[in-house]
């Protein structure tokens, strides 16, 4: 491979460019999704950026599983249970209703489109991407019930939609369906994948219960994805539930098989992963643009985005009208919630409004393949990928900037219901820590005068959180508390600019002078509990 200086001159812009975006995105309250897509966009028409083809294999192998992991690693079990019912209907009858939608709509009235490409199409655009809802929602505040909800259904609705995408891809590259053999996949898909999900899970779990090294675990914790996607993928079951049952899992038993160092360095190595793989993706489309759109020329620039104005908007229209009406349908009907208790109509259009597409579904289309078994060219490959990226594009974008809009005009406030149960956690761990402290008292190695300032440490702590639920506080104990972080932090700069002067001074070495930074950086980390 030629890399020579117009390459390397190419590559630095490329890397500017990202800088940029990463600078501006604060600065402008957008949620990094949206500026990728639109850099992506972007990057397909820079002059002189060269063309990419990769196997669509890699795609899906290389970059699903990591960002699929970490999504089911990091969501709450107890509230996928509260919201089964549901995250259940949006996950596996919107995908459904979505995907016949979308392919009925894409074979009527895109020209040409063959129906096993309007259903590959269709499954390709039905999953959902919580990382702009739930970064627009978690600033705005919303109720954690709807937050749960498009977070599960997103996690679930990636197994589901790909699932149903395998098959559909099946068929296309077979040429031929069986309504009989596609059911026993489908079923095969779902059963195999959670049972390999399961295994892969608990020996994982052996394996890091014995290990106590913290980068191992972390590279250990990157690699599950692919432990647990590539058996499934070898045998034929689904890769996706396979990765996403060991994530749930994992996720639900990490706290008993890690120490505070592993979960410290895994939290900031899975936020740094899972956006560069993002990032990648959407970088990967833009490389692949201009190929993709010379092999689209027998098609108007007209023609091209009416199509994608129409899958668009069958997308987000079929999740309008679906939402509503399976919130308050009655239950025995399949309704989504007690009638006695069903949601305001406000929450319900917000859920409607939060369906933006992403990476799972950009990674998918990128991995439909080049060529059928007979050896023709897949039917309408490069079309898929140019109309899921135009979903993509509208939905980041489009809903995605009027999401805090809508939130705001609906009048949907927080419920605050983390921030009670984390101060009643801390008073209950508070008075665990002081019944302790008491048993302990009587030890050798227990001096009374550090037992006394423990004690007002976690007696001010109690006292602290207990105030949050006093609706007679005056706020006294938390300013005060506002007080002595300010002061402390005052102190840890001074400390800092010493450590900074003595290693210039060549007083201390660099390791060192990064040791000590690292110990008052933990301290000033814990400052606010």
């Amino acid at each position: 491979m030629d890399f020579g200086t117009h390459a390397q001159l190419v590559l630095l812009a490329l890397l500017i460019a990202a800088a940029a975006l990463l600078a501006i995105a604060p600065a402008l309250r957008i949620p990094y999704p949206i500026l990728l897509v639109l850099g992506g966009l972007a990057l397909g028409f820079v002059p002189g950026v060269p063309t990419l083809q990769l196997p669509p294999e890699l795609v899906l192998i290389a970059i699903l599983p990591p960002l699929l992991y970490s999504s089911a690693y990091f969501t709450s079990l107890r509230e996928l249970r509260a919201n089964v019912r549901p995250i259940g209907l949006l996950a596996i009858g919107l995908v459904i209703t979505t995907m016949v939608s979308v392919a009925a709509v894409a074979h009527t009235l895109v020209d040409g489109m063959s129906w096993t490409a309007a259903f590959v199409l269709g499954a390709v655009v039905s999953p959902t991407d919580p990382i702009a809802a739930s970064a627009i929602m978690r600033r705005l505040g919303v109720p954690r019930r709807l937050l749960s909800i498009v977070e599960g259904e997103s996690l679930v609705n990636d197994g589901t939609a790909l699932v149903f995408y395998r098959v559909a891809v099946t068929a296309a590259v077979a040429g031929t369906f069986s309504i009989w053999d596609a059911s026993w996949r489908l079923l095969w898909s779902i059963v195999g994948g959670v049972a390999i999900g399961l295994v892969v899970g608990f020996l994982v779990a052996e394996v890091r219960r014995r290990i106590d090294n913290p980068p191992v675990e972390v590279t250990i914790a990157l690699l599950t994805g692919y432990l647990a996607f590539i058996p499934a993928n070898a045998v034929e079951a689904s890769g996706v539930l396979a990765v996403v049952t060991a994530g749930i899992y994992l996720g639900w038993r990490t706290p008993e098989l890690t120490s505070f160092q592993t979960r410290l360095q895994g939290a900031a190595v899975w936020e740094i992963a899972t956006f560069v793989l993002n990032a990648l993706l959407f970088v990967l489309v833009g490389l692949q643009l201009p190929r993709i759109l010379d092999s689209l020329t027998g098609f108007s620039a007209t023609e091209l985005m009416w199509w994608g104005v129409l899958v668009t908007l069958t997308v987000v229209v079929a999740r309008l009208l679906f939402v509503p009406v399976f919130t308050y349908l009655p239950r025995r009907f399949l309704g989504a919630f007690d009638p006695s208790n069903p949601p305001p109509p406000a929450r319900a259009f917000v859920v409607s409004w939060a369906g933006m597409r992403g990476g799972v579904s950009l990674a998918a289309a990128l991995a439909v393949p080049l060529t059928t078994d007979a050896g023709s060219a897949f039917p309408q490959r490069d079309l898929i990928v140019f109309l899921t990226f135009c979903v993509i594009l509208g939905t980041l974008v489009g809903q995605g900037l009027t999401l805090p809009i809508v939130i705001r005009a609906l009048g949907i406030e927080a419920d605050h219901l983390d921030e009670k149960e984390h101060a009643k956690a801390r008073i209950k761990a508070a008075d665990a820590a002081l019944a302790r402290l008491e048993e302990l008292l009587d030890e050798d190695w227990v001096r009374e005068d550090t037992a006394e300032r423990l004690r007002g440490l976690y007696g001010f702590r109690r006292n602290r959180f207990l105030s949050r639920f006093d609706e007679n506080d005056d706020g006294a104990i938390e300013e005060q508390s506002l007080n002595y972080q300010r002061l402390r932090r005052e102190l840890f700069d001074a400390e800092r600019s010493t450590i900074v002067d003595l290693r210039r001074r060549g007083v201390i070495d660099d390791e060192v002078e990064r040791r000590l930074y690292r110990e008052l950086d933990l301290e000033d980390a814990r400052l606010e509990v």
